[in-house]
């Protein structure tokens, strides 16, 4: 990743927050966006000065005149973009019968529509001369848990703009993959139960530098054969049969 130019959106918390530091160890000058100003403009400075690459901006990517401005600004500092994640999004969880017009707007303006904008603006900035698109989606695009009908709706839908995209894109030699996470725990992962563990093939719960190496692996240039594909990264856990005795 040394000298790509790296976007990725939501990337002041959570799994952005690893996938900023993670794309930033790796040599790479990344852009990243995000509506927490305090938290995005506290990581920029902080790997800013441990010697590292990456700015902030302060955009909500459910907006796209907000977004044309953030990557107009990337285009006449850097020309292109190489990589672009779009990890920003909300994981609202409202009763089926009591949400709004609005919740629902809210919800698929953010997760869904974002990244239709964002990836229109990068890639004209790849065109050409290739690029590559990570989106994230979530294994709750294929199952669910009650009152959880918007997150998914976009989620699904994120899975489905992937591989459109995939074939769109494919004339400009642009790349695009979606990862769908399972179960990761951003913050106090030590609070964590035996049970919530054992529950995972793979032996215990995943974390968000689980997902930053996976968006390392699809952002890699040798791996130019893969398109258009969603990478499950759960521990195995939607893999598992479950029976009630």
């Amino acid at each position: 990743m040394k000298g790509n130019v790296v976007c990725i959106t939501g990337g002041a918390n959570g799994i952005g927050r690893s996938l900023v530091e993670e794309f930033s160890k790796q040599g790479a000058i990344v852009e990243f966006m995000d509506m927490d100003g305090v938290g995005g403009n506290a990581l920029s400075k902080k790997l800013n000065t441990e010697g590292y690459s990456a700015r902030f901006h302060e955009v909500n990517v459910g907006d796209p005149l907000e977004v044309k401005k953030a990557f107009t600004t990337i285009r006449e500092e850097h020309g292109v973009v190489d990589v672009l994640i779009n990890n920003a999004g909300v994981s609202r969880f409202m009763s089926f019968w009591d949400m709004k017009p609005d919740d629902w707007n809210s919800i698929l303006s953010a997760n869904l529509s974002s990244v239709f904008y964002c990836s229109r603006e990068a890639a004209e900035l790849m065109k050409d001369r290739g690029g590559c698109i990570i989106n994230m989606a979530s294994t709750r695009a294929f199952m669910s848990e009650p009152d959880t009908e918007a997150y998914s709706a976009t989620k699904g839908g994120i899975v489905s703009l992937t591989h459109s995209l995939a074939i769109t894109l494919s004339e400009v030699g642009v790349r695009v993959n979606s990862i769908s996470p399972g179960w990761i725990q951003t913050e106090d992962y030590d609070s964590l139960r035996d049970m919530d563990h054992e529950q995972h093939p793979s032996g215990r719960v995943g974390k968000p530098e689980d997902i930053a190496r996976a968006c390392l692996f699809l952002a890699n240039p040798d791996n130019d054969f893969i398109t258009g594909e969603n990478l499950v990264v759960d521990g195995g856990m939607t893999r598992k049969m479950i029976y009630k005795h």
